[in-house]
C-alpha cells in the first residue's frame, strides 16, 4: 500500500535519504583519510629523493617553512647522519602558459642546484610539457645561481628556452629563482 504524497512524507523521506548518504560519505572519508595521507607523504619523499644528494633521514619529518618576498615556501632538510646534505624546496609559479607549475627544487649545502622535479603542471603536451624532459632540466643541474643567470637567453640569461614554449621556460626559470631566493634565506637563518 503506497503512502500518500504529502509535504510531510516527502520531507521525512528526503531527510532520511540525506542522513543515510551523509553517513556513508563520512564513513568513506574516515576509511580513506589515512591511506591518502600516507600516499601523499610517500609522493613527497620520492620527489625529495629525486632532487637532493643521498640522505638517510626522512625529510618529510623535517618539514619547515620560510617566508620569502611575501610568499611562504615549504622546505625539507636532507641529512646523512647528523650532517645536512641538502634542502628540497617546494616552489610554484602561476606564470605558465596554461597555469600553475609546481616543482621541487633540490640544493646541496654549497647552493648548487642538484635537480628539479615537476610535481604538477597543465602545460601543453609536446610543447611546454617538455620542461620535464632531461634535456631541459639538465641545464639547471649542478649550477650555482650565484654564477648562473636563471633566465632564458632571450632575456639575457643562461637557459635555452624550449622551442615554441618561451612562456613556459620563463615561468620555470622564475620558479627556480624563487626557490633559490628561499634557499638563501634558509641558509642565512640556520
Amino acid at each position: 500500500m503506497a503512502k500518500e504524497s504529502t509535504f510531510r512524507n516527502m520531507t521525512i523521506s528526503l531527510t532520511v535519504v540525506c542522513i543515510v548518504c551523509s553517513a556513508l560519505l563520512g564513513g568513506v572519508y574516515i576509511m580513506t583519510k589515512k591511506p591518502i595521507e600516507t600516499a601523499a607523504i610517500a609522493k613527497t619523499n620520492n620527489a625529495i629523493a629525486l632532487v637532493v644528494p643521498e640522505f638517510d633521514n626522512i625529510p618529510s619529518d623535517e618539514k619547515s617553512s620560510v617566508l620569502c618576498e611575501g610568499e611562504e615556501f615549504v622546505y625539507y632538510t636532507a641529512r646523512k647522519g647528523e650532517q645536512v646534505v641538502g634542502y628540497a624546496i617546494e616552489t610554484s609559479t602561476s606564470k605558465g602558459f596554461s597555469g600553475t607549475i609546481k616543482m621541487m627544487v633540490g640544493f646541496n649545502t654549497n647552493g648548487d642546484i642538484v635537480s628539479i622535479s615537476v610535481l604538477s603542471h597543465s602545460e601543453t603536451p609536446g610543447l611546454g610539457a617538455k620542461m620535464t624532459e632531461p634535456s631541459f632540466v639538465s641545464q639547471f643541474e649542478g649550477k650555482n645561481p650565484a654564477s648562473f643567470k636563471l633566465a632564458v637567453k632571450k632575456d639575457g640569461g643562461d637557459i635555452d628556452a624550449i622551442t615554441a614554449s618561451t612562456i613556459t621556460s620563463r615561468a620555470y626559470a622564475d620558479a627556480v629563482q624563487k626557490a633559490c631566493n628561499a634557499f638563501n634565506l634558509i641558509v642565512a637563518n640556520n
